[in-house]
């Protein structure tokens, strides 16, 4: 493609997407700000849907239950509200953004109270893995919202593709993360229930950049009208990113440490042979990190195996962390006789290959 085809790719594509004017009809245009209006408002249906979607979440997320989880989001309304704020922001619409954000600040603490009071009433001793899950946001959280926002705002200026909001609201998960903001709180728990917000915040932040997006694209609203409600909205939602960066570093360093772990205690060395990891859990607020770990084991972890491993685990991830065993007794019962943990003595050792190993 020679220079001059180049520049007139260039120019049509300014023509097309950065025009001076808009490029929807009047009728257009006041066809979907009616439209979104009309969906934003607050009525008794987004209540109704709202408390429901939200009693569902809850019990979903207290039975650790994903089938039911998914069938809140797809009733949830949210997104609705979202969208016609996204717009109204982009179009300097006052009634607009008022109608969207009063939905979505009533619709958010409607869901936080009812979960929290559901959590008091059931009272249960412990959460399950879809609530956890939901306490610590990363990058591909946004990623997912910023995705699924372009494609809500895409199925509203595509009257053939609108069956797929229910995916996209499944795909971004609007009202579990406030159901689990409202469960955290009945236990007084602020440090997870603040994660849980995070993820919400960030859902509700890039569905709307998104969707503004997508009309600034369609044509609903001229650049020099656009810019500044885009650069603004981009940037508080680039505040997150310091968060969630944050947590995704963490995500990644685990990983590698419990690589490392089930490496050293997994491939057969002197020191933990005996060992089976169960399960491994970092809390990153103490310094240095302390690392739960739960074994099973026929003998005793002692003090100097555990300080060998640190050593290990300090030299490979270049910083140190504080390791705590939780030893719990193994005995595999079957049909068939079985040779015990402790015939293991019978077995050749593994040659160890660093100092730690030999303990």
């Amino acid at each position: 493609m020679n220079r001059s085809a180049i520049i007139e790719q260039f120019q049509r594509f300014r023509r097309k997407y950065l025009s001076a004017g808009r490029r929807v009809s009047p009728q257009q245009l006041k066809y979907m700000t009616d439209s979104l209006s009309d969906e934003s408002r607050l009525g008794n249906s987004f209540l109704i849907l709202t408390l429901g979607s939200c009693m569902i979440a809850t019990f979903g997320l207290l039975a650790n239950s994903t089938a039911v989880i998914i069938g809140a989001m797809l009733i949830a309304p949210l997104m609705l509200p979202i969208r016609g704020l996204s717009f109204g922001i982009l179009e300097g619409d006052e009634s607009l953004i008022r109608t969207g954000a009063k939905a979505i600040i009533i619709g958010t603490g409607v869901a936080i109270a009812v979960s929290m009071v559901l959590g008091m009433v059931v009272n249960l001793s412990g959460y399950g893995s879809e609530v956890w899950g939901r306490t610590q946001p990363t990058l591909l959280d946004l990623g997912i919202a910023i995705t699924a926002g372009a494609l809500a705002g895409y199925a509203k200026i595509e009257a053939k593709i609108s069956s797929s909001l229910a995916g996209t609201a499944i795909a971004v998960a609007l009202m579990p993360p406030l159901c689990v903001v409202g469960l955290w709180l009945a236990k007084f728990e602020l440090r997870w229930a603040w994660g849980a917000l995070v993820l919400y915040l960030t859902n509700l932040l890039g569905i709307t950049l998104a969707c503004m997006l997508v009309f600034f694209w369609a044509g609903y609203s001229p650049v020099i009208k656009a810019r500044r409600p885009l650069i603004w909205t981009t940037a508080i939602t680039s505040l997150l990113t310091l968060p969630l960066g944050i947590t995704s570093y963490r995500l990644i360093v685990q990983d590698r440490l419990e690589s490392n772990l089930q490496a050293a205690l997994l491939d057969g060395t002197l020191t933990f042979q005996r060992l089976e990891l169960a399960s491994l859990e970092t809390d990153w607020f103490p310094n240095p990190p302390e690392v739960r770990l739960l074994v099973y084991a026929n003998e005793p972890v002692t003090p100097v195996q555990v300080n060998l491993l640190e050593e290990f685990v300090a030299d490979e991830m270049g910083r140190r962390f504080t390791l705590i065993f939780q030893v719990a007794q193994l005995e595999r019962v079957t049909s068939e006789p079985t040779r015990s943990m402790d015939d293991a003595d019978s077995l050749p050792l593994m040659p160890s290959t660093s100092p730690w190993q030999q303990n």
